[in-house]
């Protein structure tokens, strides 16, 4: 991978696939499983082919799986290293010029091909902001350089990281303090509903510094419900929304069960109401 061996691609790809063709199908495979609709392989090495194809935005989230990997992490992150090839040693230089060079960058590949000209995918993080940047079709390794520069730049200078589970959640309280007498529970023997949001899998989330006092928060909720109600049970949604985009939705949650009323509650629920009418059969 340092230096783009496809000999070494079709030889690992024989040998976990059995063949350049079955390893294509393990590749396509992991390409569906991830998501991946415009996304197809023919070769391990990605050398010209018209049914060999992604795109940049494929691209990224296949980069973003593969940096899970430990071992892959490690190899893209890899500046130089010297194997040992029959005894005599061989010094391997990374091709991606970024890696060392420009400030938080950690990886990952370079790429050319007659058809798709010079290519670049990038990841790079500063702080607690974490991107990955795609750059396909530059003219030229210097033009590749150039744009992924000035696109991983911009990210860092207009983007700033937001702890939208905080935000949320204060929000959420709030509405909830406002709302203190919202539910009415139907043939329930407790109307005192405790809601909760259900935890999100993303707790930050990079938004445009200009725009994060636009963010806008929903709260859609059932308001009548019948007993029995259970614990956990979803009762609405919350809704982050910027210019009318979703950032986020979670789900808001019961967190205790009201059981259903019996015979018993109803005549408890009739004594306190109507004391007067038991008094008078009583004298």
């Amino acid at each position: 991978m340092l230096c783009s061996g496809n000999d070494v691609a079709v030889a690992l790809a024989e040998y976990v696939g059995g063949s350049v063709e079955g390893f294509a199908v393990l590749m396509n495979e992991k390409a569906n499983s991830l998501g991946l609709k415009n996304t197809h392989f023919v070769t391990p090495h990605g050398l010209d082919n018209d049914e060999h194809y992604t795109t940049a935005y494929e691209l990224a989230i296949l980069s973003n799986y593969a940096l899970n990997n430990k071992v892959f992490s490690n190899i893209v992150g890899t500046k130089n290293y010297t194997v040992n090839i029959n005894g005599y040693s061989k010094a391997l230089s990374n091709t991606n010029e970024l890696l060392g060079n420009l400030n938080g960058v950690y990886g990952i590949k370079t790429g050319f091909t007659n058809g798709a000209n010079r290519c670049l995918v990038t990841s790079c993080k500063r702080d607690n902001l974490d991107i990955i940047c795609v750059v396909l079709g530059a003219d030229t390794k210097k033009f590749r350089t150039s744009d992924s520069i000035k696109l991983i730049n911009y990210c860092f200078t207009n983007y700033e990281v937001v702890n939208i589970k905080k935000l949320l959640n204060d929000k959420f309280n709030k509405w909830k303090e406002n709302n203190s007498n919202y539910f009415s529970i139907l043939k329930g023997n407790s109307n005192f509903v405790e809601i909760s949001l259900e935890d999100l899998k993303t707790p930050n989330i990079p938004i445009k510094k200009n725009l994060i006092d636009k963010l806008d928060f929903i709260f859609d909720c059932k308001s009548y419900i019948e007993a029995p109600l259970f614990q956990n049970t979803v009762l609405g949604e919350a809704k982050v929304l910027l210019n009318d985009d979703i950032v986020v939705t979670t789900n808001i949650l019961s967190n205790n069960s009201i059981k259903k009323k019996n015979i018993i509650d109803y005549f408890y629920s009739f004594m306190k109401n109507y004391p007067s009418y038991f008094s008078n059969l009583i004298y």
